[in-house]
């Protein structure tokens, strides 16, 4: 396991070093990028019912499957591809959730040409920070699974169309995408995402 000398990190990275390198050098960063985010937001859905592990470990045939979440790209798909994905073993073959990806990236391009872009949107939930908790150890952020805004994120975008977006779902994305920071007090990772969001350039 990775070593941190500046104190604990997060018990969910486990001894996995696929794992480790996802809460070292991702989880909780701030992201502004489209593609990742429709990214983000897809494989949380993909997620449900199931471990993060086994969809990280199947990340890079997601990213072959849907082209690169290529968000027009994927909105473009038919019939034709949903066959070509169910019988992709490499990927979670699960027709409601391949069939919601493609819903979700036309619902995209529709957010996007409203707000300019998806991180300008996604962006607009961030929670201010005194709606944040003050405990930040491992057996209390461990029993958060949905926020106040996490909630009012899931009814807006199911009220835009989208699927497989509960407030659960989108809690998790929140916490990947870095609009919260989730690390534990005592891991090494939270005054480096903390500095992350603080330079931050929150899209408009």
């Amino acid at each position: 396991m990775t070593e941190f000398a500046d104190g604990t990190p997060c018990p969910w990275a486990g001894s996995d070093p696929l794992y480790i390198a996802y809460h070292d050098n991702e989880w909780g960063r701030p992201v502004a990028d489209d593609a990742r985010l429709f990214e983000k937001l897809c494989l949380e859905g993909f997620q449900s019912g199931l471990s993060w592990i086994t969809i990280l470990r199947k990340r890079e045939n997601f990213r072959a499957a849907f082209a690169g979440f290529d968000i027009a790209k994927v909105a473009a798909f038919g019939e034709g591809d949903i066959t070509r994905l169910l019988a992709d073993a490499g990927i979670v073959r699960h027709r409601g959730k391949i069939e919601s990806t493609i819903n979700n990236a036309r619902r995209a391009l529709a957010l996007r040409y409203e707000f300019g872009s998806l991180a300008a949107y996604f962006w607009r939930f961030e929670p201010h920070p005194d709606a944040r908790p003050d405990d930040l150890s491992w057996e209390a952020l461990r029993k958060i699974a949905h926020t106040d805004a996490s909630k009012a994120l899931s009814k807006d975008l199911k009220n835009r169309g989208f699927s497989f977006v509960g407030p659960i779902t989108c809690y998790a994305f929140m916490q990947a995408m870095g609009m919260v920071n989730d690390h534990i007090e005592s891991c090494p990772q939270r005054l480096e995402v903390e500095r992350l969001r603080a330079g931050f350039v929150r899209p408009r």
